[in-house]
């Protein structure tokens, strides 16, 4: 049976040729096949989404990966969001005919032979982490790329893999394994970044919002509004629209409106049959009730050659 593995890495450009030539290593790949990308200025970072066998996501990643050291030089990256290298992130997520531990398998390969090859110190986080205080990003990042070299060199903050310094353009690398997320971002109409950081605050788990959802604030200066930003690690706990609802409450109390939301990256099906069943008030909605999904279902159930 098929297996299928998905690799979401976030890389700290939003260089349109280094995009492209980064882009391209999954192009080169046998048994890769992209999803979706988005860059943008003002958080500065690529993400990613491709999937594929698990020999096929470790030659990609490590490919992408060693493409981005040779291109981006930290010393003279800016953006809004939190990362500590070129590579900022690189999780592998089991999808299908795979487990957690093959996904963390694959983030100890990634990091080990990254850090041999390029010199780039690595830390394992989620399933994949080495230390409970590492199965956070947060942690990892804490100081992010302006303070690694004073945070690395600490006894607690050894990297799992390479050494304890950064690299001298690529900073370091974060990797490994975790379920599939949601990545919700939530427009609004405000300029004033102040107001946005005090919405975004509540919903953020380690600083009294949902367990689930790490949340921060962005400018958009190409139309003079914010962005709050989410990460939700676990929808099923902790379903999209709560934490909408909630930042609505929190937009509110500042008179600010709700001008537009996106997904960072690739919906899951969970997710928005949870949305949908909400705001709908769909009683018997389930992810076998959808057509495309009965129909996938229906021609497996006979055997029918895909």
């Amino acid at each position: 049976m098929r297996e299928i593995v998905e690799c979401v890495p976030n890389f700290s450009t939003s260089d349109a040729e280094t995009v492209e030539l980064i882009l391209n290593e999954i192009k080169k790949t046998k048994n890769a096949f992209l999803l979706d990308y988005t860059f943008d200025d003002y958080y500065n970072r690529l993400v990613v989404s491709f999937v594929g066998s698990k020999k096929s996501m470790l030659e990609a990643a490590l490919n992408m990966a060693f493409k981005a050291v040779e291109l981006i030089d930290m010393r003279q990256h800016k953006g809004q969001h939190p990362r500590i290298g070129a590579v900022d992130v690189v999780p592998f997520i089991p999808i299908k005919n795979v487990t957690m531990d093959n996904c963390v398998e694959l983030a100890r390969k990634f990091g080990e032979t990254l850090a041999k090859k390029c010199g780039v110190p690595v830390y394992l986080y989620g399933e994949a982490a080495t230390k409970p205080e590492r199965w956070d990003l947060d942690w990892i990042r804490e100081g992010e790329y302006e303070r690694l070299a004073e945070m690395i060199v600490k006894p607690k903050r050894k990297p799992d893999f390479g050494p304890a310094k950064l690299h001298p353009t690529a900073g370091a690398t974060i990797t490994g394994a975790r379920k599939v997320m949601a990545g919700f971002n939530v427009n609004i109409g405000t300029a004033d970044l102040k107001i946005a950081k005090k919405i975004a605050k509540p919903l953020h788990a380690k600083k009294g919002g949902f367990s689930n959802v790490k949340a921060m604030a962005a400018f958009i200066p190409e139309e003079n509004i914010t962005q709050i930003g989410m990460s939700i690690t676990d929808f099923e706990r902790t379903p999209l629209y709560r934490v909408f609802e909630m930042l609505k409450v929190e937009a509110a109390r500042y008179n600010i409106p709700i001008v537009g939301s996106e997904f960072c990256g690739m919906a899951p099906l969970k997710a928005l049959i949870d949305i949908a069943a909400y705001y709908l008030k769909i009683d018997n909605l389930t992810e076998d009730r959808v057509l495309e999904i009965a129909i996938q279902n229906a021609i497996k159930k006979e055997g029918v050659s895909e």
